[in-house]
């Protein structure tokens, strides 16, 4: 049952829509006035809000501007008998979902209602996706190294402190990165992430800030860069130690003014982003050679994290693999498979060159290849390569 929260200063017009709801299915609650309205608003969980304009203490648009605060998905529907396109349209860009004037057409409020309603449901839905769909892979592991990231998560996340994560191939910068944006305030907004070594250094430029149609051969459309794709939220450079130099001084502009231009374009663009960059290279050698900017390298690394390869936290092996091994049982729809303690011994003594990338591949090896419970001799077989 929706529950709807009717403001009015009059009695009986909160009389006369609570009857009516009522009836047609709604739970409803009153208040008298904005300030009355704003303390339940604030207090209770309304899926919609009917709300008059003119009222004492707190009028209707200032309600819905602090209510906006509070909670601005619940939609709110604003009646007023002393309407005028001006109101109407002041309320609309303050956020109302709707305008209704008094005397209100009951189909039509109805109709507005259940289009509010909808909304709601849809709204809340899209949220309950996007947490499933965006959901963070936890952090495995208790040795030291990995504490130290996690406590280092904890204290950098909720600001907005830019972040260097550095380590080898397959460690699992990308995993903090996320972790970092996930524990952030800007949560809520997107993550874009940007593969700069992937990425051909002519098309760089275009990939990060966009270009405008006709700006060079290919460019049959504009293209919305990665940059504004992040407005809002954090844009992850991996490889950044491959960037080109040119590439390398626009972003350093970016970050100093919180603006970038459009390949092609004269107009500057203000861009509200939090840039964690990742790298598998020694930059501070790559700025001996000439290959990185030492200025970039002081804007990116407010915060270096350093992810230790799988060799230097061998411990955390074990806890890596029983996680792995339910993991891909869900994946598959399948019991977990049991591992036998000298299998275990064997993968914590191997040689991980791939880390944590390679880790997951070979316990999904294992668990397809492998009877009910990995063995000593399935590591052999299938891991330990032969000589």
């Amino acid at each position: 049952m929706a529950a709807i929260l009717i403001i009015d200063d009059e009695k009986a017009i909160r009389k006369t829509l609570g009857e009516i709801l009522s009836y047609e299915g709604y739970k409803i609650d009153e208040a008298a006035d904005g300030e009355e309205g704003l303390r339940k608003f604030s207090s209770s969980t309304f899926d919609v809000v009917l709300c008059d304009i003119k009222m004492p203490k707190m009028d209707g648009l200032e309600f819905l501007e602090k209510a906006r605060q509070v909670n601005p998905d619940v939609p709110i529907i604003v009646i007023s008998g002393h309407g005028n396109i001006e109101t109407a349209v002041e309320a609309v860009k303050k956020g109302a979902f709707d305008y209704i004037s008094k005397p209100p057409d009951l189909n039509r409020m109805l109709i507005t209602l259940r289009n509010a309603l909808d909304k709601q449901t849809l709204v809340t839905e899209t949220k309950v996706l996007k947490r499933k769909v965006s959901k963070v892979q936890q952090m495995v592991g208790d040795s030291a190294a990995i504490q130290k990231i996690k406590d280092t998560i904890e204290k950098v996340a909720p600001t907005d402190a830019r972040v260097l994560i550095t380590g080898e191939n397959g460690v699992g910068k990308e995993l903090v990165a996320r972790w970092i944006h996930e524990k952030s305030n800007r949560s809520s907004g997107p993550m874009v992430e940007v593969n700069c070594a992937a990425i051909p250094g002519e098309l760089i430029e275009s990939e990060l800030f966009g270009h405008e149609k006709g700006s060079f051969t290919s460019a049959i459309k504009q293209r919305i860069g990665k940059f504004e794709q992040a407005n809002g939220g954090t844009l992850f450079l991996d490889e950044i130690g491959d960037m080109s130099l040119g590439a390398q001084a626009k972003v350093l502009r970016a970050l100093q003014e919180g603006k970038i231009t459009r390949v092609g374009a004269d107009k500057d663009i203000n861009v509200d982003v939090r840039v964690i960059a990742a790298t598998n290279k020694d930059l501070l050698k790559e700025v001996e050679d000439k290959n990185f900017r030492l200025d970039l390298y002081h804007r990116l690394g407010v915060i270096i994290i350093h992810v230790p390869s799988l060799n230097d936290r061998r411990e955390d092996v074990p806890a890596l693999v029983d996680f792995y091994l339910e993991t891909i049982a869900n994946e598959y729809g399948q019991p977990k498979k049991a591992i036998d303690k000298n299998a275990a011994d064997m993968l914590m003594q191997h040689n991980w060159t791939g880390n944590i990338r390679e880790l997951r591949n070979v316990v999904e090896r294992l668990v397809i290849l492998s009877g009910k419970t990995i063995t000593a001799a399935d590591v052999e077989s299938y891991v330990v390569p032969r000589k």
